[in-house]
């Protein structure tokens, strides 16, 4: 890797990148904002585009256009480079949707070494992180939020986590998209849901949590593995660590008996205190070595019209 010089600015290039844009505050970059950045790119290139953000706190509401193909965003410390911002659906009537701090909907985007952070508080819901687009894939990021963290969604949608953080209290992981999340750590911050997802039938899946990490703070004793925001909604967990404060029954059906007829949930080969399968619900579906396989397999579950076979 070396170092390459874009306007003012100093980045690491690595060749993979026709062009690196550089943002940061202080004025050391090419601009000043991210907002700044995309709008320069939106619609002019078409090979592969690093936008690298100087650390530092970014109070902006951040759109990645559907125009937009072939972007890395990538922060210059995971811990230092901040997206923030405060808005939450009550606020104007915005809604769910509207109250993302930021959104991706273009294909075949990087996010990297970043954190996402809604700082609306506890609000009601209130999204730090919301994808649309289709082949995103999140890298060593922090997603930080209340209720709604991360909307994961677009029925042709296909996301990849890996070694991300994310937090939250009520359906802090909720969507259409077909998600797999690798190596996440995932942080219950009361009692609530981690997931409710609103997998699509025709999708055969919808999030898969691979050897992931669950954990909840001392005060939660009762959260849920997930419940279903629409009737087939899918998750799994497999080779994931559940903490003590994980419900017995491990799954809700949201009030509604038909759920349990059509929601494919399940879990395998989980350990700690809260993989315990003794009082599971009778509804969730039952797999094996293979089926897992299968399902922590990206050419399988990403698998549609085109192939992505994510590194």
């Amino acid at each position: 890797m070396i170092m390459v010089c874009i306007g003012q600015a100093w980045a690491a290039e690595d060749g993979r990148y026709a062009k690196t844009i550089v943002v940061a505050q202080d004025g050391s970059g090419d601009y000043n904002t991210i907002n700044e950045a995309l709008k320069k790119l939106r619609g002019d290139f078409e090979e592969p585009v690093r936008i690298y953000i100087k650390d530092g706190k970014y109070d902006e509401k951040v759109l990645v256009n559907y125009t937009l193909k072939n972007v890395t965003i990538e922060g210059e410390s995971r811990k230092g480079t901040v997206i923030t911002h405060g808005d939450y659906a009550q606020l104007n009537n915005m809604g769910t949707s509207g109250s993302y701090a930021l959104r991706i909907d273009g294909n075949d985007i990087t996010l990297k070494n970043l954190t996402v952070e809604n700082s609306a508080g506890p609000v009601g819901q209130a999204v730090a992180l919301h994808t649309t687009g289709d082949r995103i894939h999140v890298i060593d990021c922090d997603i930080l939020g209340n209720q709604d963290t991360l909307y994961a969604t677009g029925h042709n949608s296909r996301c990849l986590f890996d070694n991300c953080y994310i937090e939250g209290t009520v359906d802090f992981i909720f969507g259409a998209a077909t998600a797999l999340f690798r190596n996440c750590h995932l942080h219950a911050k009361r009692d609530g849901y981690l997931t409710a997802a609103s997998t699509p039938k025709e999708n055969a899946v919808g999030y898969v949590f691979d050897r992931c990490k669950v954990t909840a703070a001392p005060e939660a004793g009762k959260v849920f593995l997930g419940r279903p925001w629409r009737p087939y909604a899918s998750t799994f967990f497999i080779n994931c660590e559940l903490p003590e404060g994980i419900d017995p029954k491990g799954w809700h059906n949201w009030g509604n008996a038909e759920n349990e007829k059509t929601a494919r949930y399940g879990e395998y080969k989980c350990s700690g205190p809260g993989a315990k399968e003794d009082e599971r619900v009778g509804w969730r579906k039952k797999f094996n070595a293979l089926d897992a396989a299968e399902l922590t397999d990206p050419g399988r579950i990403f698998s549609r019209n085109s192939v992505w076979m994510p590194e």
